[in-house]
């Protein structure tokens, strides 16, 4: 075994990042990432809360990797739910000021960046 996971597990590890990112796209991504690069305010907004994800995940120590990206949205995820956040039902108004959808959907623009296996 090398390191913290064998290579199939880390295998596994991967293929579920990429499919919960792959869900996350298609939910909030798609529409998000359209709305963004049709306003350069949420563009901003999207690319301050990047900045902010790269810290807390201290990406200038580590390479930034589907498996960490999917694990913080899930954290992301767990926690407003955990506070009474409910995600919309309906179109999403991405000028509603919604900390969680903004954060998350920073979360896709930085899955686009990483490289496709």
């Amino acid at each position: 075994m090398n390191g913290l996971f064998s290579g199939a597990a880390a295998r596994a590890a991967h293929r579920s990042a990429n499919a919960s990112l792959a869900e996350l796209h298609d939910t909030i991504g798609v529409s998000g990432l359209d709305a963004a690069d049709a306003n350069p305010g949420l563009m901003a907004l999207v690319d301050q809360h990047a900045a902010g994800i790269r810290d807390s995940l201290s990406t200038d120590l580590r390479p930034l990797t589907a498996v960490l990206l999917a694990a913080y949205a899930e954290g992301v995820r767990d926690a407003a739910f955990t506070h009474g956040w409910r995600p919309p039902t309906d179109n999403i108004d991405w000028t509603a000021g919604d900390w969680v959808l903004r954060r998350l959907l920073a979360v896709c623009a930085l899955a686009r960046t990483l490289p496709q296996p």
